[in-house]
């Protein structure tokens, strides 16, 4: 009994369509326009959402036009959330070439190189880890098992229903709020009092004495009117949503109010030094710029030093799960490499002569991208030694940790670091300084990390395959496809976010690295490279933040690098997504006081990441086009010139009801033969069944 063969759903000797031409055009769709929805969020909030359950649900919706079976269904789905994970690695990293300085814009050729070989190479090496690990009893993959829950309960109908509301929804409040319907978020610096206290040391003593300088006060913001912030914190929960928001709280309420109160016109010096402008162009700027520069200059560096030291503790807590994942990673190749070819339609994977091959020329094309950045042939060698090895052993990592956690709780930005660390000091080690070889660091990184992010994405929906009856050799190849279109075209939606922020805000704030696309991942990858490749780092304000992390560490908060992380981005920014997590915290307790049962809160938890989803990609989407019109330098109308922040509240107070009532009101209705326990499921409807393919 308690190694009972595993069966899956649809039997490996069922006659199923499958890899069909619907199918993978529907996927491939998906997997553009899920990719560009994650960029925008990630860029703005340094977060993205896993995109399995939405290209589950709009594929099902889809292919109901088609009369797909569910094995195409499962097709689509894995071609369309590859390119979430080409997404995630791509605004981790490419970004940080213009925060660093390297470029001045994103180079089509190098950016589209480095994601379609880091995307092709973690396909490659989770190929050669797939049956081991998918098939391993201690790892659970809970979001594997609830995708193909999904699959299975063909939950394609009421909720595509929702999610596409939703993202309808969200593309209208995006739209209004760019239209000048409302105000996006309302600012005002309040002064303290006229005067300061300067503390000088006079005769050995601490003499305190008053000075006029009219800089003691703090910025006061609301939260921004954003459905995809809200969407995330419903989705991330009350708790981490807290934890993002009391990073905002100490940036805004601490830092920067502190820094302003005590340094007062020095702040004017320190600026003018960093820019290399004229004192008197900062002692005219208001008190909201000035706020914003402190926070940018010196808050951020601070909070990069805590996400630095919090990226550590979080390698340390998982240093079991690493060292297991590097272990089974050099023992499933052994394993692999002794299969026999003959294996059953569910058991085959592309044949690894071309596994092997593939990733011979993916290394060698791989040291020419290296030595066009670092123009120095044992300085490209080494660093494409760096990333094939790390890319592997990372892969496999990231692989084990979604089958422990689930991808959405992936620390792909903790493995990224680690390999830019190694890459980087092997670069000082060999002279190679400057831009040159911070540029070449950044590379290593970032090929790791649209590896890391790409394997651990497909290994999940390989498990999902694997309970359905999928044959992974065509989902392999279906992956490699959309890796392929993605990381073809995802540059163009990161290029136009870029330059339409610029011209829209200016270069001062817009941009990536700027207020609107934070984008924190990469400021830490390029901040890292500048430091120790370049010598740049401010490691006065990095240790504080070091130091800081290390106190958070030492009172047990849950989560360091999310507090860090809620110091780096803008307030309105962390107060949305606070409001979005209170909203499902709201929603938890409704339904623990309404006594639902086991299948009612599950279908409320679906029902609320649907909507949530369906905010967040409606708004990135509509967001896309703004930007676009933004860099086509299209200026667009405004409704009212000063838009009130009365009717912003009013907006906010919907989408919170929205996802309020949806949830439950789903939870109420009648449970589906799937939600009521102890019923088998059935076959697929109308397909041959050897009668053995039960669960």
């Amino acid at each position: 009994m308690e190694n009972k063969e595993f069966k899956p759903y649809v039997s490996a000797d069922t006659s199923m369509k499958e890899f069909t031409l619907p199918a993978l055009v529907i996927g491939l769709i998906m997997s553009v326009v899920l990719g560009a929805a994650n960029a925008y969020l990630g860029l703005k909030a340094g977060m993205t959402i896993a995109a399995t359950y939405p290209a589950a649900v709009i594929g099902m919706a889809l292919l109901r036009l088609f009369r797909g079976s569910i094995l195409e269904e499962n097709i689509t789905r894995t071609v369309g959330s590859i390119g979430e994970s080409v997404a995630a690695g791509a605004i981790f990293t490419l970004p940080a070439f213009i925060i660093a300085k390297i470029w001045t814009g994103l180079n089509y050729w190098e950016c589209t190189e480095i994601m379609l070989v880091g995307g092709i190479i973690g396909i490659l090496f989770v190929t050669i880890l797939r049956r081991v690990m998918v098939e391993d009893r201690d790892l659970p993959f809970p979001e594997s098992v609830a995708a193909a829950e999904i699959h299975k309960a063909g939950q394609g109908g009421s909720g595509a229903n929702l999610l596409f509301m939703a993202m309808g929804v969200g593309a209208l409040v995006k739209a209004l709020g760019e239209f000048k319907f409302f105000a996006a978020t309302w600012e005002k610096f309040v002064y303290f009092s006229k005067s300061s206290i300067m503390l000088t040391l006079k005769k050995n003593e601490l003499d305190i004495k008053e000075a006029v300088t009219g800089s003691g006060g703090a910025l006061i913001t609301t939260p921004g009117v954003s459905p995809a912030y809200m969407g995330v914190g419903y989705i991330i929960g009350p708790t981490l949503a807290c934890l993002n928001f009391s990073g905002g709280l100490l940036a805004w309420g601490l830092f920067v109010p502190l820094l302003m109160y005590f340094m007062g016109p020095q702040i004017f010096e320190f600026l003018a030094k960093v820019h290399g402008n004229d004192l008197a162009t900062y002692q005219n700027e208001s008190m909201i710029t000035l706020s914003y520069q402190v926070w940018k200059f010196m808050v951020r560096p601070i909070a990069i030093g805590g996400m630095l030291v919090s990226a550590a503790y979080t390698l340390y807590n998982m240093r079991k799960n690493l060292i297991e994942g590097l272990r089974r990673a050099i023992t499933d190749v052994k394993k692999a490499a002794g299969e026999s070819h003959d294996v059953t339609r569910t058991e085959k994977d592309l044949d690894f002569k071309f596994v092997f091959g593939g990733l011979i020329l993916a290394t060698v094309f791989t040291f020419f991208v290296y030595n066009q950045f670092t123009h120095n042939v044992m300085s490209a060698l080494v660093a494409a030694v760096v990333m094939i090895i790390a890319g592997f052993f990372f892969a496999a990592v990231s692989g084990y940790l979604v089958g422990l956690i689930g991808s959405s709780n992936n620390p792909i930005s903790g493995l990224t670091i680690s390999t830019l660390v190694v890459a980087a000091l092997l670069m000082v080690i060999l002279g190679q300084k400057g831009q040159e070889g911070v540029a070449a660091v950044l590379g290593v990184a970032a090929v790791v990390c649209v590896s890391a992010a790409v394997a651990g994405e497909m290994l999940q929906d390989l498990k999902v395959g694997h309970i359905l009856g999928g044959t992974p050799w065509k989902m392999q190849i279906g992956d490699l496809l959309g890796v392929v279109l993605s990381a073809s075209v995802m540059v163009f939606p990161l290029m136009i976010l870029h330059q339409g922020d610029i011209n829209k805000y200016g270069p001062e704030i817009g941009g990536f690295g700027g207020k609107t696309l934070p984008a924190p991942q990469a400021g830490l990858m390029a901040m890292l490279a500048q430091g120790i490749v370049g010598g740049e780092m401010a490691w006065p304000l990095i240790i504080i933040g070091m130091i800081m992390a290390v106190g958070f560490i030492l009172i047990k908060v849950k989560s360091p690098m999310l507090v860090s992380v809620g110091m780096y981005l803008p307030f309105e920014t962390t107060a949305a997504i606070f409001i979005g997590g209170m909203v499902k915290g709201l929603v938890e307790f409704l339904a623990e006081q309404r006594k639902y049962g086991k299948a009612q809160k599950e279908k409320v938890e679906n029902a609320g990441v649907l909507v949530a989803s369906g905010l967040i990609a409606g708004e990135a989407l509509i967001g896309l086009v703004f930007a676009t019109m933004a860099f086509m330098k299209i200026k667009t109308i405004a409704i009212f010139q000063n838009p009130t922040f009365y009717i912003s509240i009013l907006v906010i107070v919907a989408i919170g009801a929205l996802l309020t009532f949806i949830p439950l009101k789903e939870g109420m209705a009648e449970p589906t033969p799937a939600d009521r326990p102890g019923k088998p499921d059935e076959p697929p409807s109308g397909e041959k069944s050897t009668g053995d393919d039960e669960t």
